[in-house]
C-alpha cells in the first residue's frame, strides 16, 4: 500500500531479503551517480568482497543485517543455489522516500527464473538497503478486458504524477496482488523530487493537504479520520489503508482511496457523493512512506477480499496529450480537464 514499499524481512528459503531503510529521507544523489554505485556494488557483493560491502552498509543496515558473518553466509547461499550470474535483463534508477535505488533484473546460472538485485543509497553514498528476491509476477485477472461501469475522473485537480500504475510489475508494484492489481500511487513531483528541503516533514512535500476529490458518483461504504500521519519514511502497516474513504458505485465496483490527511476527511458512511465532491486532503497515514494518493477498483467492499478491477479514467490530460477514456501509467504527469 505505499509508494516505495520494498520488503523488510527475509522472503523463502533462499532467505533472499535483507533491506532497511533509513527512518528519514536524504538529499538524493544524481542517477548517474546512483548507477555507478549500483553496478560497483553489485559487482563487489558477486565476487565476495563482503568486509568492503559491510564497511559501506550505514549502522542501520548493519543492525538489521546482524554481523558480517551473515552478510558472507547470504553471499555464499546465493552461490551455492543460484550461481553466477549469467543475463542482465534491465536496471533502472529511481528516488524512493529521499533515497536513491538501483534495480537490476538478472538470470542466474542455476535457476530460469528473474531475479531483482537492489541496492539503496542516502546522501553520504552508504548502502541503507540491499535486497536480492525473485521478480514478482503479475497476479492473474479475469478482468483484463473489463471496461469501468462508473464514469470515473481524476480524484484531483492540478498536475499530479503517476508513480505506480500500469498493468505490469515493472510498472506497478500492486499488480502482483489480487485486489490491487490495477491500483494507482499519485503524488506532486517538482523538478524531478517530491517534496522541497530535505523532505523531513510532510509539510515539505507538494501534494500533502492537497484536496482529494471522489471519481465518481456513489455512496459512502467506510471511512477512517483519527490515524496519525507518519514521519516521512516511516510507515504504519497495521492499519495498511490509514484514514480512507471507501465509495460503493451501486454497479458492483467499489473504490479504495486511501492515506488521507489526519483529520481531513469530510464524508461519512451512508453519505452520497458526486464525482468532483470533495473527500479530504492527502496526507501520509496507513503503511506510506510519504504522502500521496492510493486508489484502486475492486469487486468487494471489504479491503483485501475482493478481486481488482481496470479503473478507467476519463477526460484527462497525460504527458500533454488530451485522453478521452484510459489508465493513466508509471511515469505519466496526469491533470484532469473539462469536458
Amino acid at each position: 500500500m505505499s509508494c516505495f514499499r520494498l520488503p523488510t524481512r527475509f522472503l523463502g528459503p533462499l532467505m533472499v531479503a535483507l533491506l532497511t531503510l533509513a527512518a528519514q529521507p536524504a538529499t538524493a544523489l544524481d542517477q548517474d551517480k546512483t548507477l555507478e554505485l549500483g553496478r560497483r556494488w553489485t559487482q563487489a557483493f558477486y565476487a565476495g568482497q563482503i568486509e568492503d560491502v559491510w564497511g559501506q552498509c550505514t549502522e542501520q543496515m548493519q543492525a538489521a543485517l546482524g554481523s558480517e558473518t551473515a552478510l558472507r553466509q547470504f553471499h555464499q547461499q546465493i552461490q551455492q543455489q543460484l550461481g553466477k550470474e549469467k543475463t542482465l535483463v534491465a536496471e533502472n534508477v529511481e528516488s524512493a522516500g529521499g533515497m536513491e535505488v538501483y534495480s537490476r533484473t538478472v538470470i542466474f546460472q542455476k535457476s530460469n527464473q528473474q531475479f531483482h538485485v537492489q541496492w539503496v543509497f542516502d546522501k553520504a553514498e552508504q548502502v541503507a538497503g540491499f535486497v536480492i528476491r525473485p521478480a514478482p509476477k503479475a497476479a492473474p485477472s479475469k478482468f483484463l478486458e473489463y471496461k469501468t461501469k462508473t464514469d470515473l475522473r481524476l480524484p484531483f485537480e492540478d498536475q499530479w504524477f503517476v508513480f505506480w500504475g500500469g498493468r505490469e510489475v515493472a510498472q506497478n508494484y500492486h499488480a502482483a496482488t489480487t485486489d490491487q492489481r490495477f491500483a494507482y500511487d499519485i503524488l506532486m513531483m517538482k523538478n524531478k523530487v517530491s517534496h522541497r528541503g530535505d523532505g523531513k516533514r510532510n509539510e515539505d512535500y507538494y501534494c500533502f493537504a492537497q484536496p482529494v476529490l471522489a471519481p465518481g458518483d456513489g455512496r459512502v461504504h467506510a471511512t477512517a479520520n483519527d490515524i496519525p500521519d507518519n514521519i516521512p519514511g516511516e510507515m504504519n502497516p497495521r492499519q495498511a489503508l490509514g484514514n480512507h474513504v471507501i465509495i460503493e458505485h451501486g454497479n458492483g465496483e467499489f473504490s479504495f482511496l486511501a492515506h488521507f490527511k489526519q483529520g481531513s476527511v469530510q464524508v461519512e458512511p451512508g453519505d452520497l457523493v458526486k464525482a468532483g465532491q470533495r473527500l479530504g486532503l492527502c496526507g501520509n497515514s496507513g503503511n506510506s512512506s510519504e504522502p500521496h494518493i492510493h486508489y484502486h477498483l475492486q469487486t468487494t467492499r471489504e479491503f483485501g477480499k475482493g478481486l481488482g478491477l481496470p479503473a478507467q479514467f476519463q477526460h484527462y490530460r497525460a504527458n500533454g496529450k488530451d485522453v478521452s477514456r484510459g489508465e493513466p501509467v508509471r511515469g505519466q504527469v496526469i491533470s484532469p480537464v473539462s469536458k
